[in-house]
């Protein structure tokens, strides 16, 4: 009983067919599937339990209904291991090697389950895995292929600036992934994706400003640049050009909220007060009115004395 109960704790009490009649008996196991103490969620996959299943659950499900060597995969590894935002996508992606056997998942698991999408790869070497519970991708090769997997274009840039703002993985580890996969899906938009987070950018709005300066042939800014105010805090730049004291504050939705309207305006006076030029745009200008902002932009750093390139 002590083995089944640290199965049980080591796995969120999911468990398989096999796992629970080798340390119990199948006659034990079909008495507590039929007196509701546990219930099968699908063929081979048990549940010691009969509430509704949280997310660790629900990955150790998909693991486990996908069959030996399958191991979470994308988002869902990543968030695993610690990713944080809000996305737009619910599904579950595991991963297993060509030519192994995997369940029909999207007949077989229950209703309280998202999507699960199995996915099958020639390439997984060892430094592409880890040893999690459940069993997953790296963090680096988790974001590549959440970016490769994703959506929308936007999502995939977010989930790659995401992580690496976060400090889970690194431009080069990526790069490195990148370089075992050649043919991954939206290979290109990753790498300049992984350029950018490699320069500052954690953000959507972030990536969007870099790309517009190198697109007008403007000075690259530094992103998120810390400073003292006069009070003393903390305080991080959007984008700053130290030569030509220049800032540039990008503002999403947030910046219309009332906390946050006064703090920016404290800021913006603290850096007025220094000496320094600031501008402002919304993250909707920057992605929608490139060249409005980049006229703007060009027009303040010509009269802070940058000489454009001939």
């Amino acid at each position: 009983m002590e083995e089944l109960e640290w199965v049980l704790f080591s796995q969120c009490n999911v468990l398989t067919w096999a796992q629970a009649s080798g340390l119990l008996t199948p006659a034990k196991v079909r008495h507590r599937i039929r007196t509701g103490r546990w219930r099968q969620v699908c063929r081979g996959v048990l549940v010691a339990g009969n509430g509704p299943l949280d997310v660790d659950q629900q990955r150790w499900i998909a693991v486990l209904a996908a069959g030996p060597g399958t191991r979470l995969a994308g988002l869902a590894a990543a968030q695993a291991g610690g990713l944080r935002g809000r996305f737009r996508e619910e599904r579950i992606d595991v991963l297993v090697p060509v030519g192994g056997h995997h369940a029909d998942l999207y007949r077989r698991l229950p209703l309280e389950m998202p999507a699960v999408k199995v996915r099958r790869t020639h390439h997984l070497p060892e430094q592409d895995c880890q040893l999690a519970r459940p069993v997953r991708t790296s963090m680096a090769r988790s974001v590549v292929d959440a970016a490769s997997w994703a959506r929308f274009p936007d999502q995939a840039q977010l989930i790659v600036a995401a992580a690496c703002q976060q400090r889970l993985t690194t431009p080069d580890e990526l790069s490195e992934v990148l370089r075992r996969l050649p043919r991954a899906p939206r290979r290109e938009l990753i790498t300049a994706t992984v350029r950018d987070a490699a320069a500052g950018a954690g953000s959507l709005s972030e990536i969007d400003f870099l790309r517009l300066c190198r697109k007008h042939r403007l000075p690259v800014p530094d992103l998120q640049q810390r400073r003292v105010d006069g009070s003393g805090r903390v305080r991080y730049r959007d984008a700053y050009w130290r030569e030509f004291r220049l800032h540039v504050e990008v503002d999403g939705g947030h910046h219309m909220e009332v906390g946050h309207w006064e703090a920016d305006m404290r800021r913006q006076n603290d850096i007025w007060t220094s000496g320094d030029r600031i501008l402002r745009f919304t993250a909707h200008q920057v992605r929608n009115h490139p060249t409005e902002v980049a006229a703007t932009l060009r027009t303040a750093l010509l009269a802070a004395g940058w000489s454009p390139p001939v």
